[in-house]
């Protein structure tokens, strides 16, 4: 079954119409894409996950330049893990990197960990 790339966003709401809100400066602190104003009123954003590191990308609608997207494992990346892969050429899904250490640990026994 086809999918599109819209099927893999998530969504972002921020609601405080009933509250005084959050203050420009604390909303970088959280997530410098939040656009000014975010935390006041109504706030609703696209999001997507970058399925190399994980990382939740808040969409910015009025952004120019075109979003990294890996067409080997199909799915948006972020900035960094783009330019990672641009000079690579290597597509590693956090999926495959959670594999691989499972397969390693079990190689290895158990791990005891002691104080």
């Amino acid at each position: 079954m086809m999918h599109s790339k819209r099927s893999q966003e998530g969504h972002l709401l921020i609601d405080n119409r009933e509250s005084p809100g959050v203050p420009d400066a604390l909303l970088r602190t959280i997530s410098p894409a939040l656009p000014p104003g975010a935390g006041t009123g109504l706030f609703e954003a696209p999001t997507i996950t970058c399925s190399h590191c994980q990382t939740v990308l808040i969409l910015n609608p009025l952004r120019s330049r075109e979003r990294a997207y890996c067409q080997k494992c199909d799915h948006y990346i972020c900035d960094g893990c783009g330019a990672a892969m641009a000079a690579s050429g290597v597509c590693k899904p956090f999926v495959q990197i959670i594999e691989e250490v499972q397969e390693q640990a079990a190689k290895n026994g158990p791990l005891i960990i002691t104080p």
